[in-house]
């Protein structure tokens, strides 16, 4: 018999709770298959290992697919799904080896853990000059038939039961049976028990992505959405999972988990254009050649030496390109940072799903006191901000209204939080609702991004579901105007960026499928070349200078300078103007966060290792002593869940 349905974790706005403290770090990332951390997490994944952050990865399913470990050019095997999921798990023995930097046939030590209700799971762990990755095996089944996928299933039909597969040669030698909330009591008591400081999923709300049932299934995705039907529900469980440990452990009057969270895009890479350049897709896709494996190695496991058909150079000749991107599905542009007036910073973020503040604990001393819990969750990772004239802040989010499957509500909306004072308390939280009509459109929501105009309205702006953006419109007497849609009809990616030029007009940028989409004013202008992330903009006298990288490139275009600025590296740059000049901030291609002023390029070589984007924020320079100076200044989350400030140059002293 099924567990009584239980009712999904709602939200809890109420800011207050205590926070727990912990500078130890702990990355954990749940997968539905074997390799999908691989495709899609990395090169994230990557960089945490090699700053010495221990890793736990959660495989959900057995990867078993129909048992057929598929060579091109050799006769076919019978199917044997015991053995495609033990080899599965051998690649991934494989490339994490590898990872760690040992051979591919390190041995791992291999045992069972028990997990919430006597449920067992095998464990295989390997340790290398004081890193640890384990990896973690629940094996519950990929299909039950050719037509019916079992996780997808499971999320929304409270009475069904899943039976786990036996993987060959594993130390698990009994299957055991799950329900929708016994899998979530599981993922729960993983998270309890390890306690990570970086949790990494997949996608829980892909796009909507209409195509032909041929289409459709050369791609691999479920029926009218860009990702596999697995991913999503391993996501929505993942996702339904932390909330419930959160709230769990706020009921029992214990502290706030201190997390970061980062969801990644799955098969929506295959739609988009590429943003890796040459030199991280090779060592990106390099991790998933010990993974495919060859039926010649001889790696000691009698089932098999990898998942076959993604050996060699499969994983760059595969037309689907799942590997070439890298993509965040809420990509934001670090922490918000405001100075405050005595000359503080303060730095807004998401910790544990809920909404928080860091203050500097002194005038330029780049220290951070404890979270202030401000309330919100569930949030998704990333906030946006606005500053009212006044100097009050308006923090913007999207909450996780309701997810708690059972084929209930899966609800999202966009909410706020206004200060009632420059520098001071804030207000209750409000909702702002959302610009699509049905829960089922309305998961589909980007970040927020707001920004305060000439006149002191505040405009918002979101990707919707129809993959265009949609605004609505603070006046200056606090009333809000209704969603409406911007011109245009062109589909964007997330990580919308808006700024206000010299003469006062509202500038939305947004890195498209076919060029970047710029609106000036609510209209559409003149598109601009293609970008493989989101585009960075600095205002200028009329008009704005533009920052970016166009697909699959190194090199970072500016319009400002008609060509290449010298500032190689991948992913999302914060850009801003001063005395000298634009000042950049990204990452190197070896993932460290790096600088450019006038001509000049620092590199960030110390700290806990960044987590998702960093935030750029020039800071008044002030007098000699305590107040110490200003500058640009970049402020980012670690991998220890605490804020890091990192001023690689001063400004000159007034």
């Amino acid at each position: 018999m099924p567990s009584p349905r239980r009712a999904g974790p709602t939200a809890d706005p109420a800011p207050g709770m205590p926070i727990a403290r912990t500078r130890r770090a702990q990355l954990m990332q749940f997968a539905a298959h074997p390799d999908d951390d691989l495709y899609f997490m990395n090169p994230d994944t990557q960089r945490m290992l090699d700053a010495g952050v221990p890793l736990v990865s959660v495989y959900v399913t057995a990867g078993e697919h129909t048992g057929r470990n598929r060579v091109a050019g050799m006769p076919e095997t019978p199917p044997d799904r015991a053995a495609y999921s033990s080899a599965r798990h051998q690649g991934l023995r494989q490339a994490y080896a590898t990872l760690l930097g040992l051979d591919m046939f390190a041995p791992w030590q291999k045992g069972v853990v028990t997990l919430h209700g006597g449920r067992r799971a095998e464990i295989d762990t390997l340790v290398h000059n004081g890193r640890r990755v384990e990896l973690i095996f629940l094996n519950l089944p990929m299909h039950t038939s050719r037509r019916y996928m079992a996780l997808p299933a499971l999320w929304h039909d409270r009475a069904l039961e899943l039976r786990t597969h036996l993987s060959a040669g594993s130390p698990v030698d009994r299957s055991d049976t799950y329900d929708h909330d016994q899998l979530v009591d599981v993922l729960v008591g993983l998270l309890d028990r390890y306690r990570p400081t970086v949790v990494q999923t997949l996608d829980p709300d892909p796009d909507i992505q209409l195509s032909d049932e041929a289409t459709r299934k050369r791609d691999s995705e479920q029926p009218g959405y860009s990702d596999h039907g697995d991913h999503t529900a391993v996501a929505c469980f993942s996702w339904e999972a932390l909330i419930r440990w959160v709230a769990d452990t706020a009921r029992s009057g214990g502290t706030i988990p201190a997390f970061v969270a980062t969801a990644f895009r799955g098969y929506y890479n295959r739609h988009w254009p590429k943003n890796l350049p040459p030199q991280v897709l090779k060592e990106k896709a390099g991790h998933l050649v010990p993974y495919g494996g060859d039926p010649s190695w001889e790696c000691g496991n009698p089932s098999g030496c990898g998942d076959y058909g993604v050996g060699g150079d499969r994983p760059l000749t595969n037309k689907k390109g799942w590997v070439r991107a890298t993509h965040h599905r809420w990509p934001g542009t670090g922490p918000a940072v405001v100075t405050r007036p005595d000359g503080r910073l303060d730095a807004y973020g998401v910790l544990g799903l809920r909404a928080v503040r860091w203050r500097e604990t002194e005038r330029g001393s780049g220290l951070w006191g404890e979270p202030e819990d401000l309330g919100g969750g569930p949030l998704a990772p990333a906030l946006g901000s606005a500053t009212l004239p006044d100097g009050r802040v308006l923090l913007f989010g999207v909450r996780f209204a309701a997810l708690g499957g059972h084929g209930g509500p899966n609800r999202r909306e966009v909410v706020l939080l206004e200060q009632r004072s420059p520098g001071g308390p804030f207000l209750a939280w409000r909702g702002l609702g959302n610009p699509e009509r049905g829960d089922d459109r309305g998961r589909r929501i980007g970040v927020p991004v707001a920004v305060t105009a000439r006149d002191g309205r505040v405009h918002l702006f979101v990707r919707d579901a129809d993959k265009g953006v949609s605004t609505r419109v603070r006046e200056a007497d606090g009333d809000w105007s209704a969603w409406r849609v911007l011109e245009g009809g062109v589909e964007v990616q997330d990580g919308l960026n808006a700024v206000v030029d010299g003469s006062g007009r509202i500038h939305v940028l947004a890195a498209g499928r076919e060029s970047v989409a710029h609106w000036i004013d609510g209209r559409l202008a003149d598109p601009l070349p293609l970008a493989g992330d989101p585009v960075s903009a600095v205002p200028a006298a009329r008009g704005v200078g533009v920052y970016y990288r166009r697909p699959a490139d190194k090199a970072l275009l500016s319009s400002a300078s008609g060509g290449n600025a010298s500032f190689d590296g991948y992913g999302p740059v914060a850009a801003a103007a001063d005395a000298d000049g634009t000042v950049l901030l990204g990452r190197d291609l070896r993932g460290r966060i790096q600088l450019r002023r006038g001509g000049r390029l620092w590199t960030r070589t110390q700290g806990a290792a960044p987590v998702q984007a960093a935030a750029l924020c020039l800071v008044p320079g002030g007098p000699g002593g305590p107040g110490g100076p200003g500058g640009p200044v970049a402020v980012g989350l670690g991998s220890d869940a605490h804020p890091w400030l990192w001023r690689p140059v001063a400004a000159p002293q007034l």
